[in-house]
């Protein structure tokens, strides 16, 4: 029995190193994510033309910051600033960025 949990624990342990591996480092993230800054850090931004609210992306969930930035990186989600900032990224400076956003707090204006 006691092997058998053992082994469970580690066949687990095991499994989730690619999932860390791959969640991105939140340190080198930081440093990227310098530019998002600018729009996405601002409590209540709005863009100049076409105007609507630029959210605040702190705190957002590491799955949808990673699907955002792939998304205007295929083109799928459509805006100039996001689209030309997300060509510039590989997939791990993706991750990486998600990571340390997702770390953060909102602060409240």
């Amino acid at each position: 029995m006691l092997k058998r949990l053992l082994f469970a624990v580690v066949l687990i342990a095991g499994a989730s190193q690619p999932a860390l591996a791959e969640q991105g480092d939140p340190e080198n993230g930081r440093w990227l994510a310098r530019t998002c800054h600018g729009c996405h850090g601002i409590p209540f931004h709005q863009n100049v033309y076409p105007t609507y609210s630029v959210p605040l992306i702190a705190g957002q969930s590491y799955g949808y910051l990673v699907s955002a930035l792939q998304a205007y990186q295929s083109g799928e989600r459509r805006h100039p600033t996001m689209q030309a900032q997300s060509a510039t990224l590989s997939e791990q400076d993706i991750r990486d960025i998600s990571a340390f956003l997702a770390q953060q707090r909102e602060e409240q204006p």
